[in-house]
């Protein structure tokens, strides 16, 4: 209101001195003014001098003068007044020479460069965006007296954030061709900091229960962390309003702000703030009513009424109610459904009446949906997540639906939907999808030399949306002279038009590993993998396929006494002689393994989700007849996220395995046992090294596996979120075997590692993961809690605090 009155007066200011300048200007042009009254002439030709940007052309349209026209000592003030309103002369004179009009003016100087600095509570890119709103941006015309409106502006912009103490100055540098460069210099200060509150009128409640859930506060043991010890006008607001809040929702329907006092001291260092507040009387609600246009059947909407007659007054309840009713009558298309509740107040009685009008509006109809921020992905792999569609009415469940299933996606980093109301059709809308995209494959490579591996050759390239199809590709080549591993997958995630996926997969591994000093044992296999994934419904999906295998196995008399017995007793055994007369045990065998699983899944993400559960149970077993080695498997894996309170959540992982093997078959196959231990598993012990241990004291692994992951998910900066996660943590697992194979310990003796819950190895830590265009790293400093040291007869487990891996992360 202040500035609005000065500009007011300013302008009738300036318009006096402008009359005057005219009267001035026409008396000082002497004789040649004089002729005929003096004053009035008739313009037969004008001029204008002075100009050096603006063209003659601007100045004559904006002047209310034309050849022709009689002018006066009026017409004159008028004309003069009309340009300097324009703002862009310093100096205006008119005079007549003959029956020209001669116009003189002086251009103000433009903005040749503007430069601010010294802001760091500010970005220089917001203030810039909101000093051009006051008139001062690069290559503008200057006007002297908008630096005072600038240094105001600035100003208002720190006392909001509590920064009383700022100092502004600002230089006008003049430069060649009448330009000026302007420099703007902020000290910011210090944020001023609350040393009280006063709560004034307050009787039923203290004042620590009322700013229990303030933002500002005095000084604590957490300021620095927190910061709400310091001053902002925002957060003096939405102070007042939780103030109203805990009132309301409490009864107190006629609570009442009063005032709000803020004083500062001289130094513009510390803050006192009073609140004065009428608390009024506790309401009961007498009677809840619906008052509208019903377009569903009322009772829907009665259902969702939270308040219930002779409950206490609760305003956040009548707020969610609206909420609900508003969501109901979005799933039915009445996007715009206004739902007010107002209550009128019997004082006497203390009771309030709740009436809920209820306005549906018109039925909104989507005419087109928009996708936006992406060239990458063919237009049908978006559309077919969606389960909103064109032409059919606007759906609130139907769109948040379409959100979380792009945002599954694995190459959508951000998606952000809105509705464009369609003009002229206040029924139609226009659906836009702006979509982030998130880069879609991970790729590494590397080659190397060691004295046993010799050259050793590595890659990987996993593409989720290959040429724009949505369909995943995996490639890993890993060669050495001792090891070699070759993979190949495809996904097809829509191999149908009904979304049944299909998944082949070919696998080629041959680890020699008997090269080693430690471990005497040869493992070639090659695989092939079909799986289709049918769903049956939006959250559920059915999975069969089928594996074929082909092994072949092979130990020598110095390798494990588990390796040599699996391998003597299982397939189509045979021996060969190797190099230094050295005789080899080998087995020889194929199966095929028929495939089947279930899987639940409605996290909001499929990386680094917040909300949502997954599970996944997975069976295999081989085929009898078909396969020379018999058994089967089962795996069953449980993560939920659960959100708390502001930011934080909370996941919890469960993986449970278990496999036996079938018919004459001894045991499970040794690459089909289960390992436990690692930064994917329980952190804190040696990868793999949980469980039964082999003769060598190497892991052998289990038939049995129960490991468990409990996370704390802590709270990172919006820019992060999207990358990485930090974790508390506390693990718990092991794994076990029921006596399929036999185990010895230091001594020769027989050991048992039967399924025991004393046995749970558990550990507690921090984890960060952060995802890399080389993959998933995860990084984890775990401390065990329960970990056996061993002795000369046992194996003791082995530890790793600090653990690193990569991992793909789709």
């Amino acid at each position: 209101m202040t500035r609005l009155v000065h500009s007011y007066y300013y302008s009738r200011l300036l318009r006096h001195v402008l009359s005057v300048a005219a009267m001035l200007t026409i008396v000082a042009s002497g004789p040649a003014a004089a002729a005929d009254d003096e004053a009035e002439f008739v313009v037969r030709d004008m001029r204008v001098e002075g100009l050096q940007r603006i063209s003659e052309g601007t100045v004559f349209n904006y002047l209310p003068v034309n050849i022709g026209d009689e002018i006066d000592r009026i017409r004159i003030r008028e004309a003069i007044e009309s340009l300097y309103g324009q703002g862009l002369f310093d100096n205006i004179e008119m005079r007549r020479e003959g029956d020209t009009l001669v116009i003189a003016v002086r251009e103000r100087p433009s903005i040749e460069s503007f430069e601010i600095d010294g802001n760091k509570d500010i970005k220089t890119e917001d203030l810039t965006e909101s000093l051009r709103g006051v008139g001062l941006a690069k290559g503008r015309t200057f006007d002297r007296s908008v630096l005072d409106n600038v240094t105001m502006f600035l100003r208002e912009q720190y006392y909001d954030r509590g920064k009383y103490a700022v100092k502004i100055s600002t230089q006008v540098i003049d430069r060649p061709n009448n330009t000026v460069q302007i420099r703007i210099d902020i000290d910011e200060g210090k944020r001023a900091k609350i040393r009280q509150v006063n709560i004034v009128g307050n009787t039923q409640f203290s004042d620590k229960q009322i700013r229990e859930g303030f933002n500002l506060d005095t000084a604590n043991w957490l300021s620095w962390i927190r910061q709400d010890d310091r001053y902002e006008k925002q957060g003096l607001e939405g102070d007042l309003e939780t103030l109203r809040s805990f009132y309301m929702n409490r009864g107190y329907a006629d609570f009442d702000v009063a005032s709000t006092q803020v004083a500062i001291s001289p130094d513009k260092k510390d803050i006192y703030v009073t609140i004065t507040i009428r608390e009024g009387d506790r309401y009961t609600v007498s009677d809840v009513r619906l008052v509208g246009e019903m377009v569903i059947p009322e009772q829907f909407l009665k259902a969702l009424i939270l308040a219930r007659p002779g409950s206490t007054f609760n305003q956040a309840m009548l707020t969610q109610t609206s909420e609900l009713m508003s969501l109901r009558l979005g799933e039915e298309g009445y996007a715009n459904a206004e739902i007010n509740p107002v209550w009128d107040l019997d004082r006497d009685t203390l009771e309030a009446e709740v009436t809920f009008f209820v306005n549906p509006s018109n039925r909104v109809y989507v005419r087109r949906i928009n996708f936006n921020g992406v060239d990458e992905i063919d237009d049908e792999v978006l559309r077919r997540e969606m389960r909103q569609l064109e032409g059919s009415y606007l759906s609130n469940i139907l769109v948040d639906r379409s959100r979380i299933r792009l945002q599954r996606l694995p190459y959508i980093e951000n998606v952000d939907i809105s509705n464009s109301p369609v003009q002229g059709s206040p029924d139609l809308v226009d659906v836009d999808v702006d979509l982030e995209y998130r880069m879609p494959g991970q790729f590494s490579g590397g080659i190397g030399y060691s004295e046993a591996q010799k050259l050793l050759l590595n890659g990987s390239i996993v593409h989720t949306n290959f040429l724009g199809s949505g369909n995943r590709v995996a490639l890993e080549l890993n060669s050495g002279r001792f090891s070699k591993l070759y993979s190949l997958s495809h996904t097809d995630p829509y191999r149908t038009m009904d979304g049944i996926r299909r998944t082949v997969a070919l696998t080629y591994r041959d680890i020699t590993q008997f090269t080693s000093a430690t471990s005497d044992f040869s493992t070639e296999t090659i695989g092939a993998t079909v799986d289709y994934g049918y769903p049956i419904g939006e959250f559920q999906t059915l999975t069969f396929g089928l594996s074929y295998q082909s092994a072949e196995l092979l130990s020598s008399s110095s390798s494990t006494l588990q390796a040599q017995e699996w391998v003597q007793n299982n397939g189509n055994q045979f021996t060969t002689e190797g190099s230094s007369n050295i005789e080899f045990f080998g087995t020889e065998f194929e199966t095929l393994d028929l495939l089947a699983g279930w899987i639940y899944d409605s996290r909001n993400r499929a990386l680094f989700a917040t909300r949502g559960t997954r599970q996944q149970l997975f069976l295999g077993a081989t085929i009898p007849g078909v396969s020379d080695v018999e058994y089967f498997t089962a795996r069953y894996n449980l993560t939920k996220y659960q959100p708390l309170f502001g930011r934080f959540a909370l996941r919890w992982n469960v993986e449970l395995g278990y496999g036996e093997a079938m018919g004459e078959t001894t045991a499970l196959p040794p690459y089909k046992q289960y390992f436990g231990g690692g930064p994917q598993s329980i952190r804190g012990y040696r990868e793999s090294f949980l469980g039964p241990r082999d003769s060598f004291g190497n892991p052998y692994g289990g038939n049995v596996l129960v490991a468990s992951q409990l996370e704390l998910i802590l709270p990172l900066p919006e820019k992060w979120a999207r990358q990485a996660r930090a974790t508390l943590f506390y693990d718990a697992g092991n794994v076990f075997n029921t006596g399929e194979v036999e185990f010895f310990d230091r001594l020769g003796s027989p050991v048992e590692y039967k399924p025991d819950f004393q046995e749970l190895r558990t550990s507690v830590g921090i984890g960060v993961q952060w995802l890399a265009p080389l993959g998933l790293f995860r990084f984890s400093y775990a401390y065990p809690l329960n970990a056996y040291s061993g002795n000369d007869r046992f194996f003791g487990d082995e530890l790793e605090r600090f653990q690193f891996s990569i991992g793909q992360a789709f």
